[in-house]
């Protein structure tokens, strides 16, 4: 499956990209209610250890109702602007390393069992992990973090 193979690719290459950030651009905020790119990275923990749980519980359970996440809040909690650069890479990458293993361990019929997030209808299995695929990416670029060949190369793999 396509986001499959995007998530290892990312896996294998995006903690050289996280870590060839200049110091301090990860730190700087572009406004003062914004996240820095330190921020947003810890928010890409969140999505991930919640996504984890959705794809888990999606094949577990039949049709379960997940809640949303507040991301500000999750990211305020976590102090990431407070935390190690390079503790947050080696985290941000076991933990989609966790998710990788759940969906590896998807069978092929499951991906179209279903869950609930928050007041939305049924939403596919592949729906929510092609999803959190796109979130992260969209938020990787912003960063500024070049991914885009790392989907092209996933794209001519699969």
């Amino acid at each position: 499956m396509q986001s499959i193979i995007v998530l290892q690719e990312l896996i294998d290459r995006l903690p050289a990209r996280l870590q060839a950030l200049p110091a301090g651009n990860v730190e700087r905020k572009r406004a003062p209610d914004a996240w820095s790119v330190k921020e947003e990275l810890g928010h890409l923990l969140d999505s991930a250890a919640n996504n984890h749980q959705r794809i888990v519980r999606t094949q577990l359970e039949e049709h379960p109702a997940m809640p949303s996440y507040d991301g500000d809040a999750w990211v305020a909690l976590h102090q990431y602007q407070r935390r190690d650069w390079q503790t947050l890479i080696e985290r941000w990458a076991a933990l989609n390393s966790q998710l990788l293993a759940a969906a590896e361990a998807v069978p092929d019929p499951d991906w179209s069992r279903t869950c609930t997030i928050a007041d939305s209808g049924p939403l596919t299995l592949q729906f929510v992990f092609d999803d959190y695929i796109e979130h992260m990416l969209g938020h990787l670029r912003h960063m500024g973090v070049k991914v885009d060949d790392l989907v092209l190369q996933a794209s001519s793999a699969g």
